[in-house]
């Protein structure tokens, strides 16, 4: 695996399940990686480094604090949806917070879905804010 770039890291509020609950902000950042893992192997090597990490999932609390989160945005132009892993990552074009670190990286990348650039999508979000 290789890392071909990392965008500066950001604090952002976090996300709460509901609109009273206190959460403190969180940093999000991008990475872009050349891999000759499958999508499978790359998500085995995320949750590893999260349970090496201290990281333990809960699906009864999914928007807990977290030390770590990682997700696959994006997986070259593979559109994938299987019961394990969804690429490209569903809440993608939902979220500044990721957004606008992944433009930093790979702004003309396009959403295999989409059929828009990474920037685009960005400029639609924060317009619509």
């Amino acid at each position: 695996m290789v890392v071909e770039a990392v965008s500066p890291w950001k604090e952002y509020p976090a996300l709460t399940s509901r609109p009273d609950e206190m959460q403190p902000p969180y940093m999000n950042g991008a990475v872009q990686l050349s891999t000759m893992l499958s999508p499978d192997g790359l998500l085995a090597c995320c949750l590893a480094i999260e349970r090496q990490m201290g990281r333990v999932r809960d699906p009864d609390h999914r928007w807990a604090p977290r030390l770590i989160d990682l997700d696959i945005l994006l997986y070259d132009d593979l559109i994938l949806d299987t019961p394990t892993l969804t690429i490209p990552h569903p809440e993608l074009t939902k979220r500044v917070f990721v957004l606008e670190p992944l433009a930093m990286i790979a702004p003309d990348m396009g959403h295999p879905v989409h059929h828009k650039s990474i920037t685009e999508l960005r400029r639609l979000i924060c317009n619509s804010s």
